[in-house]
């Protein structure tokens, strides 16, 4: 066997050759963009246990008259959590998604807290694909949440 054929026959070199290549493509391709929605994942469901600890918190303590709720919101709005700060509570009653006046408050009425936070993904892949509405606001996102209190 002459030693051109034995150099081709013995490929084990073509390996260490290849496995930079291979691990670039898995990098960029596969786990960069598996990262961001993991982030982006994990950052909603924090908000989102955020906004349900923050109802629980308040359900112990309504406000004792729901057409002027303006010190106990205020009071209650300290409480939220500092990562996910609640710009405001409203104060819903009955059936018709009305804010609570002395004209729907009834005692029978259902009424309920609705408030909102915001989530700020900073993808570094996937940026075109989870940020939408353009460049300067794309990447922040208004998570909504509504709890029944009477």
């Amino acid at each position: 066997m002459s030693r051109k054929t034995s150099f081709l026959a013995d490929q084990r070199g073509a390996v260490a050759l290849e496995v930079p290549a291979v691990w670039l493509f898995l990098m960029l391709i596969v786990l960069l963009p598996l990262a961001d929605i993991a982030v982006a994942g994990f950052k909603f469901i924090s908000a989102r246990q955020a906004l349900r600890n923050f109802g629980q918190s308040i359900l112990y303590s309504p406000p004792p008259d729901v057409t002027n709720a303006s010190s106990w919101s205020s009071a209650a709005l300290a409480k939220a959590d500092t990562r996910y700060p609640i710009p405001s509570i409203q104060l819903i009653c009955g059936e018709s998604n009305a804010a609570c006046s002395s004209a729907n408050s009834d005692p029978t009425q259902p009424k309920y807290f609705v408030y909102t936070t915001t989530v700020t993904l900073s993808p570094i892949v996937l940026k075109s694909l989870l940020c939408t509405g353009g460049t300067t606001s794309g990447c922040t996102f208004t998570l909504t949440y509504s709890e029944r209190f009477q």
